[in-house]
């Protein structure tokens, strides 16, 4: 799945106190990022809009095990081990179809424990290298299983394909909304040691484009939706965004790299893209669940 914000600037530490004004210098445009949205964005729709919900989990499937894959990347470098990347992707798989046949998710985590905690066994690597990669392989099936699984939930909901539409219009708003008036009018860090261009004045630009989206959205599409659904659910996207993002900025920055991957033209890799939904899904897909069973009880 495509992201529509802009990538986050990102790096070169600074000691300067948080206060202190960030850098305005305008980002060089790419084009590519235009010609990726074009072709993905229309594809992604029609997948949401008229197939049927398995279909799109074949497309989480499809997005999570590339930004898994890069995942694995970042925590085994050069080391390879492709037979334990194979066991996360398959365990990872499992989970998201697990959404749909739930007799799946229980034995495919512990045939995940088993395999993880194996690897001593079978690796030839030092015993607390092997001991590191085993968790980090069973980290990965439930850092991105668990969390994008609740799109595939979100998605078998009743109305679920615009409660899909609505996630995904409010997070982009959110980042794209944080990133322009971040650049813009940012001036105080919001987290300096792990994303020093991130900013408070970013934050609040982000919350009023998700609120403004949201309400967007229920008027376009969504009408059970009420003005006060928009109001938190713009407030929580945008905060629970912003923590998958600097989440994942955290890894990144611990093995000195900017971007997880290139497989996106213009838009880096797709653990880039997807960080905040990583989030903002399971946040999303309870309080949808939640509300609904509050208005009923009422």
């Amino acid at each position: 799945m495509v992201d529509l914000n802009p990538p986050m600037q990102e790096y070169k530490t600074s000691g300067q106190q948080q206060a202190e004004p960030t850098s305005t210098a305008a980002p060089r445009f790419d084009p590519r990022r235009i010609y990726t949205i074009l072709v993905l964005a229309p594809l992604l729709y029609a997948v949401i809009r008229y197939l049927p919900p398995l279909a799109f989990s074949g497309v989480v499937i499809l997005g999570g095990g590339l930004a898994l894959f890069e995942f694995y990347r970042l925590c085994f470098g050069d080391r390879g081990h492709f037979w334990l990347i194979g066991i996360g992707l398959a365990g990872f798989a499992a989970l998201i179809l697990g959404t749909h046949w739930p007799g799946l998710i229980v034995p495919t985590l512990l045939a995940i424990l088993v395999c993880t905690i194996s690897v001593p066994l079978l690796s030839r690597s030092p015993l607390e290298q092997s001991l590191r990669d085993g968790a980090m392989t069973l980290f990965g099936v439930l850092y991105l299983g668990l969390t994008l699984g609740m799109l595939s939930m979100t998605r078998l909901l009743p109305q679920g394909e615009w409660l899909i539409f609505f996630l995904l219009l409010v997070t982009w708003a959110s980042d794209t909304g944080a990133y322009y008036v971040g650049t813009l009018y940012g001036r105080h860090r919001l987290a300096p040691t792990i994303s020093p261009k991130k900013t408070f004045e970013g934050l609040v630009g982000g919350a009023i484009s998700a609120i403004l989206v949201a309400y967007i959205a229920r008027w376009w599409f969504l009408p059970g939706f009420s003005g006060l659904d928009c109001l938190i659910l713009g407030t929580l996207l945008t905060i629970t965004g912003l923590w998958g993002d600097l989440t994942e900025s955290a890894m990144k920055r611990s093995v000195g790299i900017k971007d997880s991957g290139g497989i996106l033209p213009g838009h880096g890799g797709m653990l880039d893209r997807l960080d905040s939904l990583l989030f903002t899904a399971p946040v999303f897909y309870y309080y949808v669940t939640m509300a609904s069973r509050l208005r009923v009880m009422e």
